[in-house]
């Protein structure tokens, strides 16, 4: 099997799209902002995106900039990942560096872990030198998926697990 991972791109196209209509809007707190969207929303939605990632400050004083990724295996998207490049204390606390998701079919074939890491990987290469994951308590897999890459439970909330894992 081949494992890639690209940068989101303007020129993505219908793979791409197919994939995110399969996802859950909602899932464990990771959003996907493209299900229901049209085509040809998700293509300008694309170019938004893309716009998105080059920031290097806040965004309206308190969005931060990230880069969305696509795994593919053998060609075929399966998951998607976004890579926040800096946390402000809110996100300290609710949202962390990454967060992704595997298409609802791709799921229990490992898929999470090759991703989770080379998105690690990606953090590296921002100046990132580690990354933190908040997870919510009953999303066991996610959880297992942060622990096989080396991540290391900080603490546990009511709600979350909060792991970091060195870049």
């Amino acid at each position: 099997m081949q494992f890639e991972l690209r940068k989101l791109s303007i020129n993505d196209g219908m793979d791409v799209y197919e994939m995110l209509q399969e996802m859950p809007a909602d899932e464990n707190g990771f959003i996907n902002p493209v299900k229901g969207m049209t085509f040809e929303e998700f293509k300008q939605w694309l170019i938004e995106r893309d716009s998105f990632s080059r920031v290097r400050e806040l965004i309206d004083g308190w969005r931060v900039p990230d880069s969305l990724y696509w795994l593919y295996v053998d060609g075929y998207p399966v998951g998607f990942g976004k890579l926040r490049h800096f946390l402000t204390e809110k996100l300290r606390k609710d949202g962390g560096h990454i967060g992704y998701a595997i298409r609802p079919g791709q799921r229990d074939k490992g898929y999470g872990t090759i991703l989770l890491k080379l998105l690690i990987e990606e953090a590296r290469k921002f100046g990132i030198d580690r990354v933190l994951l908040t997870i919510k308590n009953d999303n066991i897999s996610s959880i297992k998926v942060a622990l096989k890459n080396n991540g290391k439970i900080e603490r546990v909330s009511e709600e979350k697990h909060y792991i970091w894992i060195d870049c």
